[in-house]
């Protein structure tokens, strides 16, 4: 892969990751709006890697709150803040992991990567975030995830495995539902994407490990780089704003690009 390539793949990834715009969206478009060939799984592990350094160090405090706590949880100590922390991430994730290895066995995920179904869900979710952002109170802080809003908002992460849908728009749609501030709908968010960003890679990592060679650990490297750079920068920037600004310029943005999508999909 050439170095632009590899730099619009890392860039679209690192920023469309965490804003409510949808990333695998995105990276499914690229190809068929473009004409360059598709990035293939070994890149896609790389910019993985990236996001989820971003997140991780942006949201450091949290994190190290959470792996403070796993040997608790493991232990079943569940008296502090932190093991409560990383129980609530371990419940979140689960229907995500169980959604997409039924869909993956099944091969249903191909069948979704049209530009009509992304269309669609770029449209109709960006429409639910909407309301959920104007109508949902805010009487809930990131403190007072619980164990029930974990299920909840992980049922939600799970409908994201559809392309378009946006992992950090439906859950950030699920927690303005609950009740959660913009910011607090975003911490909790960003924090449920850890650990499935975690394993998506691992099983993309897996599946592309027989085939590692120079070439592909260089693309990564180089990959991984300006994925990290430029998630950690939209992360930075959608978290000032959320102080002063809503999310309906992302809506917006939603609801134009799919209009547009479904337009090109039905000509």
């Amino acid at each position: 892969m050439t170095l632009f390539h590899l730099f619009l793949v890392a860039v679209i990834q690192g920023i469309t990751e965490f804003l409510p715009i949808s990333s695998s969206g995105h990276l499914i478009l690229l190809p068929q709006l473009t004409g360059l060939q598709d990035q293939g799984q070994a890149v896609d592990v790389a910019v993985h890697v990236g996001t989820l350094g971003a997140v991780m160090l942006y949201f450091w405090r949290d994190v190290r709150k959470a792996i403070i706590g796993v040997p608790k949880l493991l232990r079943w100590q569940m008296d502090g803040p932190e093991a409560w922390l990383a129980l609530c991430l371990v419940i979140a994730t689960i229907p995500a992991v169980i959604f997409g290895l039924l869909i993956k066995l099944t091969g249903i995920d191909d069948m979704m990567r049209s530009m009509t179904v992304i269309g669609w869900t770029m449209l109709l979710f960006g429409i639910l975030l909407y309301w959920a952002d104007q109508r949902g109170p805010v009487t809930r802080k990131a403190e007072e995830w619980s164990l029930k809003h974990a299920i909840i908002l992980g049922l939600w992460q799970a409908v994201a495995l559809i392309p378009g849908t946006s992992r950090s728009g439906i859950t950030i749609t699920g927690a303005r539902f609950l009740g959660y501030g913009r910011e607090d709908a975003a911490r909790i968010s960003m924090l449920m994407s850890i650990p499935v960003i975690l394993a998506s890679g691992l099983v993309l990592g897996v599946e592309v490990a027989a085939d590692a060679n120079a070439d592909l650990a260089r693309d990564g490297a180089i990959a991984a780089g300006f994925a990290f750079v430029s998630a950690f920068a939209a992360l930075t920037i959608m978290m000032r704003l959320l102080r002063s600004v809503s999310f309906t310029p992302y809506v917006i943005y939603r609801i134009v690009f799919g209009l547009i999508l479904l337009g090109i999909a039905y000509t």
